[in-house]
Parts: C-alpha cells; structure tokens; sequence
C-alpha cells in the first residue's frame, strides 16, 4: 500500500488497513494502522480530490419561442 511514518516506532512503515479518505480542505490523505505496534498512522496525499462527475444525460431544455 503506502509508506508512512510511525511517531511510535520512529521509522517509516508499510501501512496496513489503509483507507484513502478526503480530509476537511479536499485533500487527500491514507489512514491505516503500523503492522509492528498498530498505532495510527496517517499520510498525506498531494493533490487535491476531484468533485464527482456530473451524470451525462440530456441538457437543460428550453421552450422554443
């Protein structure tokens, strides 16, 4: 998965359990568990999310005069 930092075991770590989650200002971000002392670990991602795609279908209609 992602290699992350653990504050705990002071080394970086292979994530485990890791969920890509969109934090509060649109970025990004991997959240799982060290495999050696399951501490939280948390990483950010560059980028920012993209907005979901609006569904294709038939445009607005407008009467014709």
């Amino acid at each position: 998965m992602a290699e992350g930092y653990c504050v705990k075991c002071k080394s970086k770590r292979e994530i485990t359990a890791g969920v890509e989650e969109v934090m509060k200002n649109g970025r990004k971000a991997i959240k799982g568990r060290c495999p050696t002392c399951s501490t939280v670990m948390f990483k950010i991602l560059g980028g920012k999310a993209t907005p979901p795609a609006a569904p294709a279908g038939p445009g607005p209609s407008t009467p014709a005069a």
